[in-house]
């Protein structure tokens, strides 16, 4: 099943840890050519990168700060460069930025919250378009969120708004480039045990969040692999587009 992932040339932003290095593992196993992309998190990039060509992939580290968009379109062409091309593109960076009130929340965390998680979804995306026209197929996977859908947990508005923003640009883009033979979906976590809720998240909110999943557990980073490999692979979802696709154990059932 997995045959066809074997050297599709795949970049992955933020993908250092968590999610997306979990991804990245995965598609090593498959054979397939990964961008690394990290911003600041270079060892553990490295180590990823080092996963992928033990389990016989190709890796290639891609360093930026895709929340620029000039950052944003330069790793993508860098991708291109490094990988002779680009089949897929995940949207995968992405962060809280810190638990902030609407009261306490002032321009410059408005700015950094939105330019990380939405700017860089936009502008990594445009970027890919021009490569993905030319080859005539392309596939782009976001990463959005549960709280999309919830609004979050208390001090988690804008970043539940940005992935809001996140899953409704997933469908306006799969209406406008389905011409171009380009699928755009989206996966969409729920509370997932990563680095991600240990700066973000005490153990109370974490146990709260326990109560409402009806697995009786949080997600791991693996958990989430399965629906990333499904859209990745155009022999199981060649004719999905415009979904976003829920990963959290039964906590939000839409």
């Amino acid at each position: 099943m997995f045959e066809e992932l074997r050297g599709k040339r795949i970049l992955i932003t933020g993908a250092s840890r968590g999610i997306g290095a979990a991804v990245a593992r995965k598609l090593g196993e498959c054979g397939a050519h990964v961008g690394v992309h990290f911003f600041s998190s270079e060892a553990p990039a490295r180590e990823v990168a080092e996963a992928i060509r033990d389990a016989g992939g190709q890796a290639f580290l891609i360093q930026g700060d895709v929340s620029q968009s000039t950052k944003a379109a330069e790793v993508v062409d860098e991708a291109v460069a490094a990988m002779g091309g680009l089949d897929v593109l995940i949207n995968n960076a992405g962060d809280m930025l810190g638990r902030v009130s609407l009261e306490a929340m002032d321009d410059e965390q408005y700015d950094k919250v939105m330019n990380l998680n939405v700017r860089s979804v936009v502008m990594a995306s445009r970027a890919a378009l021009p490569h993905f026209r030319e080859q005539g197929a392309g596939n782009i996977i976001h990463t959005s969120s549960i709280a999309a859908r919830n609004g979050g947990g208390a001090g988690a508005g804008l970043y539940a708004s940005a992935k809001g923003f996140v899953s409704t640009l997933t469908r306006s883009m799969a209406k406008e480039l389905a011409a171009d033979n380009i699928r755009v979906n989206a996966v969409a976590p729920g509370t997932i045990a990563t680095d991600f809720h240990q700066r973000h998240s005490n153990d109370a909110q974490l146990e709260a969040a326990r109560g409402t999943i009806p697995q009786g557990r949080l997600g791991t980073a693996e958990d989430c692999v399965g629906a990333y490999v499904f859209l990745i692979s155009d022999e199981l979802s060649a004719y999905v587009t415009g979904q976003v696709i829920e990963v959290n154990g039964g906590q939000l059932m839409p």
